[in-house]
C-alpha cells in the first residue's frame, strides 16, 4: 500500500475542508419555511425544476425555495457571495465567491458543488451571466500601482483545455476602474451585456458572444451613471430601469423612457418589464410606458427581483422593517387588474324597485360587451341569488334594477370572471332595506310580588311574516346574577307565549323577536319587583297574653326584650330596626336604626329594659330600597311585635 506524504495528505486536508459545505434539504415532513436574508444577491428562477434560487451575501448562503416562496434547500458555507446564474438548460447553477475568488457550479436539484473555479488570487469575481453556452464573470484585479482594472472572463462547461477564459474583453472595450455589471437574455442567446459601474465615466456594451471571442455590436458613450442595464428583446437595453435605448446602428439610442424616475428593472424572456420603484413593482408590456400590474412591495435594488422563465410569476425580495428580506411569489404578473366598483342605495323600501350603478376599468382594454354576474344576498336567500348578468357599456360603466323581495341588510354583490388579459374582480354594496315593526307586548310592568313568589309572564307576537320564534330573558337586579334565558319558542295560535320566574329580586323581564325578512327585530321589556323575606323571633318574655284583640309579649319591666331578626342576605344589607310607643290611645314613633345583617342573614337587637310597668310598645324590621345598603329588592315592611311591660 502505498503511503502519501504529509504535504500530500495537508493539501488533501485543505481542499476538503474547503468543500465541506453543508446542504440541509427541507423533505416533505419539515415545518413550511419562508426565504428569509438579510442582504440578497442573484435571484434566478428555473423553470425546469420550479425553483427560485437566492444567495445571502451576509450569512454566506444559497437558498432554494419553490413557486410558492417555501424554502426546499440550503447549502452553507461559502463565504462572501456576489451573484448567482443558471445555465440555459438549467442544468447548472453557479455562484461567484470574491473572497475565495472563485466561480463554483452546483446541482440545482441538490445544491452540492460539482466544481470550484480558482479565478487567481488577485482577481475578485462580482456578476455572472449564462450566454453563448458559456458562464461569463465579470472580475476585478488589483494593478501594481494599487488601482483597480475591471475585466471579463468565461467558464465553459463542457470543459477542455479553454474551460476558464480569462481577459475576455473585446477591442474597443476598455478595462473600466471597477468590475462590471452583467446581463443576458434567454431570448437572444447569444448577447451578453457589460457595464462599467464606474460612478461618473461608465458605459454600456453590447457583446455578441456567440462565436470564439466576444465582439462588440453597440456601445454607449462612457459618460453615464448606470446602477442597472438589462437586454431588451428586439435590440434594446434597459438603463437604470428606465431609459430605453435601442442599439441597430452600433450606437445606444434613447428610444423611451418610463414615467417614473431611475430604479430597478429585470425583463423576462417575452419582453415583459418589471420595475421597482417606491416601494411598488410595475409590470411593462414590451415597448409600453403604461403599466399592467402593479404590486405594493417595499423592495428597492438589484437582484431582488427575477422572472420565470415562461413569465407566468414575478419573484421579489421583500424587505420588512427590520431590514430582512423575505421571497415573495407575485403571481399573474402579466394580467391587468381591473377596477370594478358598485353603488346602490343606502336605504331603500321592501318590494320597491331600486337600481345600482357602477364601473368596470382596467389599464389595459376590456372586451367589449363584458359581462357582470350579479348576485343578491338577503334574510331570505343568505347563501346568494343570482340576478340577471349586466352588460358593460363602451365606457364602462353599468346599471342594474332589483326589486329586493326581504329587508334588513341587502348585499349586491358584481364579479367580472376575468378574461386573457384580465384577472377576475369583485365588488359588493349593501342595502338597509325597510322592514315593518311588529307588535310585541309583555304584562305584568310595575308589579310587586312577595319574595320566592313564581310568577307567569306572557309575551305577545302580533302578525309576522315567517318567524313566530320569541326569547324571554330575565335579570335579576345586582351585579352577582347573570341576564338568563328562560324561554325560547314559537308563540301558540294566539300568539302568545309564557314563561315562569321566581321573584326573588327586582327584575327586568325582556322579550325578543329577532325578525324575518319582512318584520323587522323588536325588544320590548318590564321591570316587576320582588320584596324581601323578613321575620322577627321574640325573646326573654316570661308569657304572651292579649291586650284587647292584640296578641303580646311579656315582659318584667327591668327584662331587656331580645329581638332577633331573619331577612334575606345581600352584601352589604342593613335592616331597619323600628319601635313605637302607645300613649293614650295612639302610637308615638320612637327613633328607627339600622343594623347590619350577619351573612346568615340575622340582625339581634336588644331593646333594653324600661324599668317602669304598664308600657305598652311595639317593633317591626324593614328592607328599605337604596337606605338598607343596595338596591336589588323592592321596600318590605316586616310584621309588627308588640310587647308588654308589666310588673
Amino acid at each position: 500500500m502505498r503511503r502519501r506524504s504529509i504535504s500530500t495528505a495537508t493539501a488533501l486536508a485543505v481542499l476538503f475542508s474547503s468543500a465541506a459545505l453543508s446542504v440541509v434539504t427541507a423533505g416533505p415532513a419539515a415545518a413550511a419555511q419562508e426565504a428569509v436574508v438579510t442582504t440578497p444577491v442573484g435571484m434566478v428562477a428555473d423553470g425546469a425544476l420550479k425553483r427560485v434560487f437566492v444567495g445571502d451575501q451576509d450569512n454566506g448562503r444559497i437558498l432554494a425555495a419553490d413557486y410558492s416562496g417555501t424554502v426546499v434547500g440550503v447549502n452553507v458555507g461559502f463565504g462572501d457571495l456576489s451573484d448567482l446564474a443558471l445555465s440555459d438548460d438549467g442544468a447548472t447553477l453557479y455562484a461567484a465567491l470574491p473572497s475565495s475568488h472563485e466561480i463554483v457550479a452546483l446541482d440545482p436539484a441538490t445544491l452540492q458543488v460539482r466544481s470550484r473555479h480558482d479565478i487567481g488570487a488577485d482577481a475578485t469575481p462580482r456578476e455572472v451571466a449564462f450566454a453563448g453556452g458559456r458562464l461569463w464573470f465579470s472580475y476585478r484585479t488589483t494593478g501594481e500601482d494599487g488601482s483597480f482594472h475591471g475585466n471579463l472572463g468565461s467558464l465553459n462547461p463542457a470543459g477542455g483545455t479553454d474551460a476558464l477564459l480569462l481577459d475576455q474583453l473585446p477591442d474597443g472595450v476598455a478595462p473600466y476602474s471597477d468590475s462590471a455589471l452583467l446581463d443576458a437574455d434567454l431570448s437572444a442567446p447569444g448577447l451578453l451585456s457589460y457595464t462599467d459601474s464606474g460612478a461618473w465615466e461608465g458605459a454600456a456594451n453590447v457583446l455578441d458572444v456567440s462565436g470564439a471571442a466576444p465582439q462588440v455590436i453597440a456601445k454607449s458613450s462612457a459618460n453615464r451613471y448606470f446602477g442597472d442595464v438589462d437586454l431588451v428583446p428586439g435590440a434594446q437595453v434597459l438603463v437604470n430601469g428606465n431609459q430605453r435605448f435601442s442599439y441597430p446602428s452600433g450606437t445606444l439610442t434613447e428610444s423611451g423612457s418610463y414615467p417614473e424616475v431611475t430604479g430597478y428593472a429585470d425583463v423576462s424572456p417575452s419582453g415583459l418589464v418589471a420595475r421597482v420603484y417606491d416601494r411598488r413593482v410595475s409590470v411593462y408590456k414590451p415597448g409600453s410606458d403604461q403599466s399592467v400590474r402593479t404590486f405594493d412591495a417595499a423592495a428597492y435594488g438589484r437582484d431582488l427581483l427575477a422572472w420565470a422563465p415562461d413569465s407566468s410569476r414575478l419573484f421579489a425580495m421583500v424587505r420588512d422593517t427590520n431590514s430582512r428580506y423575505t421571497l415573495k411569489a407575485l403571481t399573474d404578473p402579466a394580467m391587468s387588474v381591473p377596477t370594478l366598483t358598485v353603488n346602490a342605495p343606502a336605504t331603500a323600501d321592501r318590494a320597491k324597485k331600486l337600481t345600482a350603478t357602477g364601473k368596470l376599468s382596467a389599464t389595459v382594454p376590456l372586451p367589449t360587451g363584458a359581462k357582470l354576474a350579479v348576485t343578491r344576498t338577503d334574510l331570505d336567500s343568505p347563501n346568494g341569488k343570482a340576478l340577471p348578468a349586466v352588460t358593460v357599456k363602451a365606457d364602462g360603466t353599468y346599471s342594474f334594477t332589483d326589486t329586493p323581495p326581504a329587508g334588513g341588510t341587502v348585499t349586491y354583490k358584481v364579479a367580472y370572471a376575468g378574461d386573457a388579459a384580465h384577472i377576475a374582480a369583485t365588488a359588493s354594496d349593501k342595502v338597509t332595506v325597510s322592514r315593518a315593526k311588529p307588535t310585541l307586548t309583555l304584562n305584568k310592568n310595575g308589579k310587586v310580588y312577595n319574595y320566592g313568589t313564581d310568577v307567569a309572564f306572557t309575551a305577545h307576537l302580533g302578525s309576522t311574516y315567517k318567524n313566530r320564534s320569541v326569547e324571554i330573558w330575565a335579570n335579576p337586579f345586582g351585579s352577582d346574577k347573570p341576564n338568563k334565558l328562560v324561554k325560547t319558542g314559537k308563540v301558540n295560535s294566539s300568539g302568545n307565549i309564557g314563561a315562569w320566574v321566581d321573584m326573588t329580586r327586582d327584575t327586568e323581564i325582556t322579550a325578543v323577536f329577532k325578525g324575518d325578512a319582512r318584520y323587522a327585530p323588536r325588544t320590548v321589556k318590564v321591570t316587576a319587583f320582588a320584596r324581601v323575606k323578613i321575620s322577627t323571633a321574640v325573646s326573654k318574655h316570661y308569657k304572651t297574653a292579649k291586650i284587647g284583640s292584640q296578641s303580646y309579649y311579656w315582659f318584667h319591666k327591668n327584662t331587656d326584650p331580645l329581638l332577633t331578626t331573619t331577612m334575606t342576605y345581600y352584601p352589604g344589607r342593613m335592616q331597619r330596626f323600628d319601635l313605637q310607643v302607645y300613649y293614650q290611645g295612639t302610637w308615638y314613633s320612637g327613633d328607627s336604626q339600622y343594623f347590619a345583617l350577619a351573612t346568615n342573614g340575622k340582625s339581634a337587637v336588644s331593646l333594653g329594659a324600661p324599668g317602669e310597668s304598664g308600657i305598652r310598645a311595639r317593633m317591626r324590621s324593614t328592607y328599605v330600597n337604596s337606605s338598607s345598603g343596595d338596591t336589588v329588592n323592592s321596600t318590605t315592611y316586616g310584621p309588627w311585635k308588640y310587647l308588654y311591660f308589666s310588673n
